[in-house]
């Protein structure tokens, strides 16, 4: 079975700052906010696997997808307390870990997860097995905009690599397996098990995953704060990288993750 594999540096503290990587994006989402972090001493570490691109029992169940989180965690060293940063389906798999393991999990940091709307039309069609396929020309483009609020803000050396990745069968089981458990997880009941500090970082505009069911879900939630960055979509951490790095600063340095390893302390 495929996990994940990461980069990372961790330094001495109890305490490590972990990006997930989303369901067809891989760790480099996350290089804005994990190089300031690693530039300030705080121990930080990424998978590099994009989730659909993960065998197919592994990605269809957001409690093993976590597991898998923590097991690449303990193998890269960083075994004690985790802050969890994560996306899109990442989000969902952070506040499912942070119920089941708060002895680890010390803080969480999520953005567009889905779960409590439905599904946007971007061109995606399920087939008889259960695998899924990009159908229409117009597909990049309608899932760009369904990403972002303005512009494409991928590379085109990353669309190309997304390109290829949802162009192999194996990935597209992957990526059905993964829709399917969104669909089925409980968002409400979850939120009752998180008691960890959770910073919920959502653009304003972000179309994939519409932030008003989120206020509405985390209304009245001691230690749940939700955060809107004006002029993104569902990928803030990329549209708005220096927003959403500041905010996540403020964030770890609250948790006191790092204390002892860089100046967030």
């Amino acid at each position: 079975m495929r996990e994940f594999t990461t980069e990372h540096r961790l330094g001495d503290a109890d305490t490590a700052v972990v990006f997930m990587s989303a369901l067809f994006a891989g760790g480099w989402i996350w290089d804005h906010p994990y190089r300031s972090l690693e530039r300030a001493g705080v121990p930080v570490l990424r998978t590099n696997e994009p989730i659909c691109g993960l065998d197919r029992r592994l990605a269809g169940s957001i409690e093993r997808l976590g597991d898998a989180l923590l097991d690449a965690c303990d193998a890269a060293g960083a075994d004690g307390q985790v802050v969890v940063c994560a996306n899109s389906l990442g989000g969902l798999v952070a506040i499912d870990l942070a119920g089941r393991r708060p002895d680890r999990v010390r803080g969480i940091v999520v953005s567009g997860a889905p779960g409590l709307s439905a599904d946007p039309d971007v061109g995606l069609s399920f087939d008889r097995r259960g695998s899924i396929r990009p159908t229409g020309e117009d597909f990049g483009r309608r899932m760009v905009a369904a990403l972002f609020h303005e512009g494409c803000h991928f590379s085109a050396e990353r669309m190309a690599e997304a390109g290829e990745l949802l162009a192999r069968p194996e990935s597209m089981v992957s990526m059905a397996r993964s829709l399917k458990a969104t669909r089925a997880y409980r968002v409400p009941p979850a939120l009752d098990k998180v008691t960890c500090p959770a910073l919920y970082v959502w653009g304003r505009h972000d179309r994939m995953t519409p932030v008003a069911p989120w206020a509405e879900a985390l209304a009245g939630r001691d230690g749940h704060e939700l955060l809107l960055v004006e002029d993104s979509g569902h990928i803030p951490m990329v549209e708005r990288a220096e927003e959403y790095t500041a905010a996540l600063t403020s964030f770890v340095a609250g948790t006191g993750a790092g204390t002892g390893a860089g100046t967030l302390a």
